[in-house]
């Protein structure tokens, strides 16, 4: 009872999930991004559904599955892109130590801009040198952590899982829309 409380009075507050990270992100090309991806997120109890999956009698089969499902699952598949990306930080212990050492300096150039101007050998720096020189403090921490090769891990555990599910699931029919046999 008192976590539905806490629920409501969050609500109330307007600190809901759905309200709490357009929050985070500022307005501009990133929140209209994430807008335009949450409104055409495809359900998830059809990208998964097991009956929906089949080998695909042919190449051209293939290829049309391919294209149309990575064209209607997009937002799902960037949204898989994400979960591997947190998986990968959260199963790093050394890739969250180099993470919070670089978001550390950042936030300490942060606070101290707005106490007053960043001044290193007599000359002010700008916020894009100030943002370079925390990147460069912290770049030890990441090739400790072998952040090259999470990164690498990621794109091609992404490319795997998208693949896979492009090439197996049947195409999803849009309403209006009927598949057309080409001429061959």
């Amino acid at each position: 009872m008192a976590a539905e409380d806490q629920q409501k009075d969050a609500e109330e507050e307007g600190l809901s999930a759905a309200t709490l990270l357009p929050k985070l992100i500022p307005s501009g090309a990133g929140r209209e991004w994430l807008e335009r991806r949450r409104a055409t997120i495809r359900p998830w109890s059809t990208f998964v559904d097991q009956r929906r999956f089949s080998r695909p009698r042919n190449l051209g089969e293939l290829c049309q599955r391919l294209v149309r499902n990575v064209e209607y699952y997009q937002s799902n598949y960037v949204f898989v892109f994400l979960g591997l990306i947190l998986y990968c930080v959260l199963t790093s212990p050394m890739l969250l130590v180099a993470l919070a050492v670089f978001f550390g300096a950042c936030y300490i150039l942060y606070l101290r801009t707005l106490q007053s101007k960043f001044v290193l050998f007599g000359r002010e720096v700008s916020p894009a040198h100030q943002y370079a020189l925390a990147g460069a403090v912290s770049f030890p921490f990441f090739w400790l952590a072998g952040a090259g090769s999470a990164v690498f891990w990621v794109l091609g555990a992404t490319l795997v899982v998208i693949s896979s599910h492009a090439a197996l699931h049947k195409i999803e029919t849009v309403d209006g829309e009927e598949l057309q046999m080409e001429p061959v």
